[in-house]
């Protein structure tokens, strides 16, 4: 999973559309992002009054091999 757009660009594009007004097919071209990011981004803010990004899932355990005895003995 790539790793979230970072929080000052979040805030640089939210700003440029609700304090200087510009568009937001125009700030999608100006900061290279879609509308569709965007959008999300401002639904995110209307819901939770802030734009930070989601909360990552939790990772999953290691596969590595750490105790080669008890490898071996299961193997």
């Amino acid at each position: 999973m790539p790793a979230p757009y970072s929080y000052d660009l979040r805030q640089k594009v939210i700003n440029a559309i609700e304090l200087y007004g510009m568009s937001k097919t125009k700030a999608s071209q100006f900061f290279h992002l879609s509308r569709n990011t965007i959008n999300l981004w401002l639904q995110r803010k209307e819901h939770t009054g802030d734009f930070l990004p989601k909360p990552n899932r939790p990772p999953g355990h290691n596969h590595k091999i750490t105790d080669w005895h008890k490898f071996k003995a299961f193997a």
